[in-house]
């Protein structure tokens, strides 16, 4: 049991943080901060810059710390927070990922929730520094906390008809 949630720990925590890598940078096929600024915007977030780069980071340490199998239940946490964003931008296209669909970051999700709940394993940092046995109400408050997090992100950010904020930042895309 312990080398299969060091094998989930490792693919899924390192896809979450190479995903997030693309976000700020070029490297893993990204295309930049400046690109990431501009995916928030096309996805009708308010932010730019700084919500690029603060899904970015989460999306990286969150994904660093379940690959390590470090503080599980806030990894868990938090990769399922920026990964219920994602599917908040996808859910209008349906399940499926062919269609551009929330299948994917629904994926990452539950799989997070499962090592909230199931523990990093021995194979991992939190059993060596004697983490590996969190109480059960950390495990539901990971599964509670993470995707509401994502949720109210996606309503606090989101781009409202009108806002000055994203009025301005048109205008000066135009004005280049």
């Amino acid at each position: 049991m312990d080398s299969g949630l060091l094998m989930l720990r490792l693919v899924v925590g390192l896809l979450i943080a190479g995903h997030g890598v693309q976000k700020v940078s070029f490297r893993l096929g990204g295309n930049g901060l400046d690109g990431g600024t501009e995916e928030f915007r096309r996805d009708g977030f308010r932010g730019g810059r700084l919500t690029a780069l603060a899904a970015g980071g989460s999306q990286i340490g969150a994904g660093l710390f379940l690959a390590a199998g470090l503080i599980t239940p806030m990894a868990a946490t938090a990769a399922m927070g920026v990964m219920t964003v994602a599917g908040t931008v996808k859910w209008h296209k349906g399940l499926w990922v062919q269609n551009d669909g929330y299948e994917y970051p629904l994926v990452l999700v539950a799989t997070a929730a499962a090592l909230a709940s199931t523990g990093p394993g021995r194979l991992s940092l939190d059993d060596v520094l004697g983490l590996a046995h969190w109480p059960w109400w950390v495990a539901l408050a990971a599964l509670v906390v993470g995707p509401g997090s994502g949720l109210i992100t996606r309503i606090a950010l989101r781009h409202r008809p009108g806002d000055p904020t994203q009025e301005r930042t048109r205008h000066a895309r135009t004005a280049d």
